[in-house]
């Protein structure tokens, strides 16, 4: 994504200037009266000071804002340091909403995985099961025995609209606008594939999986994928505070806003209302870090969501290492290299965009969970990416004790 950024930055301010009288989605937020401020309930984790300085040692380095919450066998850390709204001067609370951005990947997937529970579709299915084929003819690799799993473990090298730089001018020209699955697979037919489809050898992230994905959804179930995302998911869980932008309606005075060094001159700007895709199987899901928690807890830890057969086969993972990573079925392998690889990786989802960044993760031989929003983008480079990189690895070397 940064060299879609920087080809098209110097068109920033004649857009937002063209864009500027529109009415935001998303209002400025407001302190909260937040319970999880409770330091004797959610900061008696032995570890919590030593999590406070770090995510504050982080934001004096330039990162606006940051939540963490940790759980381990020996109880919470939730804290957060840095402002939600630098402008009016609103601090960052651990009760403040934020894009989580790909962990709807991972939320839209574990809905999947239930379909296929209750005997709606299978990941085995051919996707031209569910998707029209003059749209796949028009896709490079949809002619291949392209199946719903190649699309949830990303072995389908298809293209990756996030890395097309026709949608990246549409974004620039009009910030705010609501793009459906059919807008978005104009800047992905007749585009040549990531890879050859060889699902054995070949994986790769593609975000344009996952709006297919919500067309297979739709499909197969003959209701909005939205719908079934909050039946399957956010509603089961009780997920008061999760949201689906654009189909969700967004908390007038929660959000945080959410940050970007565009120009890569240590000014931030506010790109919130900046939408790239939302809505669309790939990303959209505004959360808290405590809702975040709920979902990885009821997925890995209570095993509520999902049987022991379907966690099974999420947790496969292919031998291909992307950015420090492994892919799974809708999930990662992640921090595979910060201590013992054999004891110290984490399972979960990143998310990353133009103004937000998230992590939801649990170490499972550690019972850890870590849950962080930092409203700032790190899908593109900036000074502050490595900054962003550095203090998620050091949070993890905290909760796996790794040096």
């Amino acid at each position: 994504m940064n060299r879609i950024i920087k080809l098209f930055s110097y068109l920033l301010l004649v857009f937002l200037c063209s864009s500027s009288c529109k009415k935001a989605d998303i209002n400025r937020p407001v302190t909260l009266n937040c319970p999880l401020e409770d330091k004797n309930t959610y900061q008696v984790n032995p570890k919590s000071s030593q999590y406070q300085a770090l995510i504050e040692k982080y934001v004096k380095q330039g990162l606006p804002g940051i939540i963490l919450l940790v759980k381990d066998d020996n109880g919470f850390y939730i804290g957060s340091a840095g402002m939600a709204d630098i402008k009016e001067g609103i601090k960052l609370q651990p009760c403040h909403i934020a894009k989580i951005l790909s962990i709807t990947k991972f939320m839209l997937g574990t809905a999947v995985f239930r379909l296929q529970e209750k005997g709606i579709l299978s990941l085995d299915d051919p996707v031209s099961k569910y998707i029209p084929k003059d749209k796949l003819d028009k896709i490079a690799n949809g002619k291949e025995p392209l199946t719903v799993r190649n699309l949830m473990n990303h072995t389908s090298g298809i293209y990756d609209v996030i890395s097309d730089q026709g949608f990246y001018l549409q974004v620039l020209n009009n910030p705010m606008k609501h793009w459906t699955a059919d807008d978005l697979l104009k800047y992905v037919y007749t585009k040549d594939a990531m890879f050859a489809f060889n699902p054995a050898d070949t994986a790769g992230y593609s975000n344009t999986n996952f709006t297919l994905l919500s067309m297979v959804v739709e499909a197969a179930t003959g209701k909005p994928h939205s719908q079934v995302l909050h039946e399957e998911v956010i509603d089961k869980l009780g997920l008061s505070d999760t949201y689906y932008f654009w189909h969700d309606p967004l908390p007038d005075d929660r959000i945080a806003q959410g940050y970007y060094d565009l120009y890569n001159n240590g000014t931030l700007m506010n790109l919130t209302n900046w939408n790239t895709g939302s809505g669309n199987g790939y990303g959209g899901v505004y959360s808290t870090v405590w809702d975040m928690y709920l979902f990885i807890k009821a997925l890995y830890v209570d095993k509520t969501l999902l049987t022991q057969a379907s966690l099974d086969q999420m947790l496969v993972f292919h031998h291909t290492i992307e950015n420090r990573k492994h892919l799974g079925v809708a999930c990662y392998k992640d921090f595979i290299d910060i201590g013992n690889p054999a004891t110290d990786f984490a399972w979960g989802h990143r998310g990353r965009d133009l103004s937000y960044s998230a992590d939801l993760d649990y170490f499972p031989n550690h019972h850890a969970i870590m849950s962080m929003i930092v409203n700032y983008g790190t899908d593109g480079n900036s000074a502050l990416r490595p900054v962003f990189l550095e203090m998620r690895d050091e949070v993890a070397k905290l909760i796996v004790n790794a040096k």
